[in-house]
């Protein structure tokens, strides 16, 4: 017997928009089919893994995912699902403060239009995007990158089988603090990339990093404490901020060698500035407009690029 409830979202959200974002979904998913198939995903219990399909009802105005699962499951788990879910699909994100407060941003205005009830994705907890992010850091070949991402799921995720076929869970810390960085080489990864993965797992696991309070903590001790971990530079930091369910972010000035890097060159850049010759008080006022919104507006900034560069293609055949 089959398992089903709903998540409901604040709305406006359209679900479907995000399906451009080839970034925001893994090897096992083909954005192309899930309008009509839903998405299926690993979702983490407190004592087990379950797979669900996601399905969306298309209603921008009212919202609501259809959420299947193939396993019996009582209210304590439907419960922890959502939350993970809910980080997940972006359904706790209001974005209706970002724009009211930002009507009048002359590069996001037209997307709020454009994109209205757009909302990030990211995966279900903080590590997950942690283990993600390291892996496909500097790969330019994003097939590469994803295939890469899950063998180390399929090594040490659980293995969930159903109609649905077979796939591997994200694997917990606990299940990853195991690995030999060596081993984690014949996925692709270099003995580095391995070594910050199992160390960031047995940061977690011994307790000296808590994924609750990096999830919560506000935007600037989350970015000191982040690249305080081996393994996470400023621009890992500053996009794993992106992916909290916070509205908020902060954008510290990165320059290396003169020039200035990360997120805030890109920002700079998107409203026709010099990254290398704009000041703090400069950048300050164009953010202003979505101040308290920067992690909402960034993924607006990040559509319009990806809107962009498809357009691109598009126009060379």
């Amino acid at each position: 017997m089959a398992f089903s409830w709903k998540l409901e979202s604040i709305p406006p959200h359209d679900f479907f928009i995000s399906l451009d974002i080839d970034s925001y979904f893994d090897k096992e998913h083909d954005p192309f089919e899930i309008p009509e198939k839903g998405m299926l995903r690993p979702i983490p219990l407190k004592d087990r893994d379950i797979a669900v399909r996601i399905h969306f009802n298309g209603e921008v105005e009212s919202p609501v995912f259809h959420i299947e699962c193939e396993e019996p499951l009582d209210d304590a788990d439907i419960e922890t699902a959502n939350r993970s879910l809910s980080r997940i699909l972006g359904t706790s994100m209001d974005l209706r403060p970002l724009y009211e407060q930002a009507a009048g941003d002359p590069v996001l205005s037209p997307m709020f239009t454009e994109a209205r009830g757009f909302k990030r994705m990211a995966r279900a907890n903080l590590f997950e995007d942690a283990v993600n992010r390291i892996i496909i850091a500097q790969i330019q070949h994003k097939p590469t990158a994803k295939k890469m991402v899950y063998g180390v799921r399929e090594q040490y995720g659980s293995r969930l089988e159903g109609s649905f076929g077979r796939v591997s869970a994200w694997p917990r810390p606990f299940q990853l603090m195991k690995a030999d960085p060596v081993t984690l080489k014949k996925h692709g990864l270099s003995l580095r990339k391995g070594e910050y993965i199992v160390g960031l797992a047995h940061l977690l696991v011994s307790g000296e990093l808590s994924l609750d309070e990096l999830e919560t903590m506000p935007p600037d001790l989350f970015y000191e404490t982040a690249t305080g971990i081996r393994g996470i530079g400023p621009t890992t930091a500053q996009d794993l901020m992106l992916f909290r369910a916070r509205p908020d972010a902060a954008f510290p000035s990165t320059v290396t060698k003169g020039e200035e890097k990360g997120l805030r060159r890109w920002i700079i850049y998107s409203y026709g500035g010099d990254p290398n010759n704009t000041s703090e008080a400069e950048f300050q006022d164009i953010i202003r407009s979505w101040k308290g919104f920067e992690a909402l507006a960034l993924e607006y900034l990040y559509l319009k690029y990806v809107l962009g560069e498809k357009q691109k293609r598009y126009k060379k055949g």
